[in-house]
């Protein structure tokens, strides 16, 4: 497989860096016997972040990595079923 610029990187970059905020702070709270509650909105908040940043690499490698291409009529059906398994 031939490696390709991907534009969408650095946000992905960026919103697992707000997950591994979110991490930290859930892991702080915890230590500091935070309410469950508060404890909670963090997590979901790491969730997010994680299946955001998840969806939009699996977007991104179907809209660049497996688009047909002048010299393929047909998107790599294998590639394709690999990265699915993902969602």
């Amino acid at each position: 497989m031939t490696q390709h610029k991907h534009t969408s990187h650095p946000q992905i970059h960026a919103r697992l860096k707000r997950a591994h905020g979110h991490l930290a702070r859930v892991i702080s709270m915890l230590e500091d016997q935070a309410p469950c509650t508060d404890i909670a909105q963090q997590l979901f908040a790491v969730e997010k972040a994680i299946t955001n940043a998840k969806r939009a690499l699996i977007h991104d490698h179907i809209d660049h990595c497996l688009a047909p291409t002048t010299d393929a009529k047909h998107p790599d059906v294998d590639d394709f079923k690999a990265i699915t398994k993902y969602l």
